[in-house]
């Protein structure tokens, strides 16, 4: 009689006396998750708990995460550029006066990374 596991397609190899199952981790599980995703997992593990242990279990945790990576880092350089736009910031203004140009090119990127934060990764 099989066992569950090889019911589902499961299979064992022996080592000394004992069956050990032959589990690999799929392509998914091999995927780069970058900063906002890992902060992300950070969330789930700590208030999400049942969240990420279904996305987990299912097998589509990193793909997930490699998801939220993606649209909090294209959300993030959408954001600076709209802000940058908005509030005149040209590569005329880096050339004349390059540090309040960074001065002002960092107070947009602090705040856009705050919405990140806010909208994707802790939510």
């Amino acid at each position: 009689m099989k066992s569950l596991f090889e019911q589902f397609g499961g299979a064992y190899h022996k080592e000394s006396n004992y069956l050990i199952p032959n589990l690999t981790l799929s392509a998914s599980e091999e995927m780069d998750i970058g900063i906002y995703g890992q902060q992300h997992l950070q969330y789930l593990q700590k208030y999400r708990r049942l969240t990420y242990i279904n996305l987990l279990t299912s097998g589509k945790l990193y793909k997930y995460l490699s998801e939220i990576d993606n649209q909090a880092h294209e959300r993030f350089l959408r954001i600076v550029k709209q802000v940058k736009q908005m509030q005149g910031i040209t590569e005329q203004l880096k050339e004349n006066n390059p540090i309040e140009w960074t001065r002002k090119v960092n107070c947009i990127r602090q705040q856009a990374e705050e919405t990140v934060l806010r909208e994707l990764i802790y939510s």
